[in-house]
C-alpha cells in the first residue's frame, strides 16, 4: 500500500512539472508573438579597377580538303602560341578550350550541293595578369595568325577587401533607412533580430570583336579596362519598441 501511495505521489509531481513547463512555453510564445519588427534592405557598392583579363584567341581555317584545313590551322596556331610565349605568359594561364573540325556543304544559286568545305577551329583561353601589355598581346596574336578573338573579360583577382567594404556600406545603408522609418513612425529601434547578406551580379566590362588582317601591326590594339562595380545587398530585421 505504501509503495502504491509513493507511485501516485510521483505521478502527480510529474504531471505538475509538465503543466508548469507547458504554461511557461505558452507564456514565452505569447511574449514572442508580441514582438514588433521592422525589416529593411540595404545596398552597398564598391568600385574596382580591373587587374586581370581573360581573352579567347582562336584560329579559324577552311579548305576543301580536310587534311589541308587541319595542317593550315596547326601552323597558324603554333605561330600564335609562339607569339604568346614571347610575352612570358605562364603556361598554366593558357588553356585550350576548343578544337573542332566539321564539314560545311556549299550550294549554287539553285540550291544544289556543289561541294564541301572543312572548317577547323582551335581556341585558347588566355589569362593575362599584366593589363599594360593587353593591347600588345592582341596585336601580336593577330599578326601571328589569330583571326577569331571572341571576347575580353576584365576582372579583379582578389575581391576580399572590396567585398568587405560593400558589406559594411550595405549594413550602414540599412541602418540609415531603419532609423528614418522608425523616426517617421514614432518608434524606437531595438536589437537586430536577423541579418541576411547576399551578392548581386557583378557587371564586368566586356570588349567584343573579331580579329583579322585588317588590324595593323604597327600599333597595339586599343583596349580600356574601365571599372567594375561590386554590389552587396543585406536584409536586416530590427525589433521596434
Amino acid at each position: 500500500m505504501r509503495n502504491k501511495m509513493v507511485l501516485i505521489g510521483s505521478l502527480m509531481l510529474i504531471a505538475a512539472l509538465v503543466l508548469t513547463a507547458c504554461a511557461t512555453s505558452a507564456l514565452a510564445q505569447g511574449e514572442e508573438s508580441k514582438l514588433r519588427t521592422l525589416t529593411v534592405n540595404g545596398t552597398g557598392k564598391t568600385y574596382l579597377t580591373p587587374d586581370i583579363a581573360y581573352v579567347s584567341i582562336g584560329v579559324h581555317t577552311e579548305d576543301a580538303n580536310a587534311s589541308k584545313a587541319v595542317a593550315s590551322n596547326n601552323t597558324q596556331s603554333q605561330e600564335v602560341a609562339e607569339a604568346l610565349s614571347d610575352f612570358k605568359i605562364d603556361p598554366k594561364d593558357i588553356q585550350t578550350t576548343n578544337f573542332s573540325i566539321y564539314p560545311q556543304q556549299e550550294y549554287d544559286q539553285e540550291g544544289k550541293v556543289t561541294g564541301t568545305r572543312y572548317i577547323v577551329d582551335n581556341t585558347v583561353f588566355v589569362t593575362l595578369r599584366d593589363l599594360d601589355k593587353l593591347g600588345e598581346v592582341l596585336n601580336a596574336a593577330v599578326t601571328a595568325g589569330a583571326n577569331s578573338i571572341n571576347s575580353i573579360q576584365f576582372d579583379v583577382e582578389d575581391k576580399t577587401e572590396a567585398l568587405s567594404g560593400a558589406r559594411k556600406a550595405a549594413v550602414g545603408n540599412a541602418l540609415t533607412q531603419a532609423e528614418e522609418l522608425a523616426a517617421a513612425a514614432g518608434v524606437e529601434l531595438g536589437e537586430v533580430q536577423t541579418i541576411t547578406t547576399y551578392s548581386v551580379g557583378t557587371p564586368i566590362p566586356v570588349f567584343e570583336g573579331k580579329g583579322g588582317g585588317a588590324m595593323v601591326a604597327e600599333a597595339s590594339v586599343p583596349v580600356s579596362p574601365g571599372q567594375m562595380i561590386l554590389t552587396v545587398d543585406v536584409n536586416i530585421v530590427y525589433e521596434i519598441r
